[in-house]
């Protein structure tokens, strides 16, 4: 196993006025991890990792992500992106990442949703949890439209 020591917390908005894909690749850039490739992960932070502030990354570097996306192309339609992560009170034992993405529901509405689904999964989990950490991010299409939130795995 690859020795991933922390991660941390993107999120990104994107319009494009050709497609849904390229709205997506907006949000990317937008969330700063666009020209990394992007390995998406189930939604577990390994033992002994901890949360840092968004760096930078090499171009092209194979980075494992749990990420919330959401394109339209519904004008006026809203579109959210949420990542909740749980840091456990015991640092040798994982933590649990929870992903919300939906048309119509506000940021705040998207917050409270993945912060209840993560102390859920570590109540089912029997874990004692630490804190709760909670990125989200909104926006209202006007042709093509994207919302991405994601935690990012890395070396540091």
């Amino acid at each position: 196993m690859r020795g991933y020591n922390a991660f941390f917390l993107v999120a990104g908005k994107g319009e494009s006025n050709v497609s849904e894909l390229n709205a997506f690749d907006v949000a990317l850039l937008d969330a700063g991890v666009g020209d990394l490739n992007l390995m998406k992960m189930s939604s577990i932070i390994p033992p002994n990792v901890r949360l840092i502030e968004p760096i930078k990354l090499p171009a092209g570097s194979l980075v494992p992500v749990a990420y919330a996306a959401i394109t339209s192309s519904v004008r006026g339609e809203k579109l959210v992106a949420a990542i909740g992560v749980g840091i456990p009170e015991d640092p040798q034992e994982a933590g649990v990442i929870m992903e919300y993405e939906a048309p119509g529901v506000s940021k705040s509405e998207a917050e409270k949703i993945v912060e209840e689904m993560v102390r859920e999964a570590f109540t089912y989990r029997k874990r004692s949890l630490r804190e709760v950490r909670v990125i989200a991010i909104e926006h209202t299409v006007e042709k093509f439209g994207a919302a991405f939130a994601g935690a990012v795995l890395c070396e540091v």
